[in-house]
C-alpha cells in the first residue's frame, strides 16, 4: 500500500515538474498579459481618482477627458 501511494506521489511530482519546465519555457503572450496588468491597473487608478472625488473639479476634468477621447475616436484628426 505504502509503496503504491509513493509511486503515484513519485509520478505526479514528476509530471508536474516536466510541465512547469515547458511552461516556463515557453513565453508566448507574455507581453499581451503584462498590457493587459498595466490597463487594467491604470483603470483601477481612475476609479479610485473619480469615487475620490465624486464632485471635485480633477474628477470631472478626468471624467470629461475620457469621454472627449472616446467621443473623438473614429473622428477625422482636427474635429473634435
Amino acid at each position: 500500500m505504502y509503496r503504491a501511494i509513493g509511486f503515484a506521489h513519485a509520478t505526479v511530482h514528476h509530471e508536474l515538474q516536466r510541465a512547469h519546465r515547458t511552461l516556463g519555457a515557453r513565453e508566448e503572450g507574455q507581453g499581451t498579459v503584462e498590457y493587459i496588468g498595466l490597463i487594467l491597473l491604470l483603470a483601477g487608478v481612475m476609479v479610485a481618482v473619480v469615487k475620490a472625488g465624486h464632485d471635485s473639479s480633477i474628477a470631472s476634468t478626468v471624467v470629461k477627458k475620457v469621454q472627449d477621447s472616446i467621443d473623438g475616436v473614429g473622428a477625422a484628426p482636427g474635429k473634435n
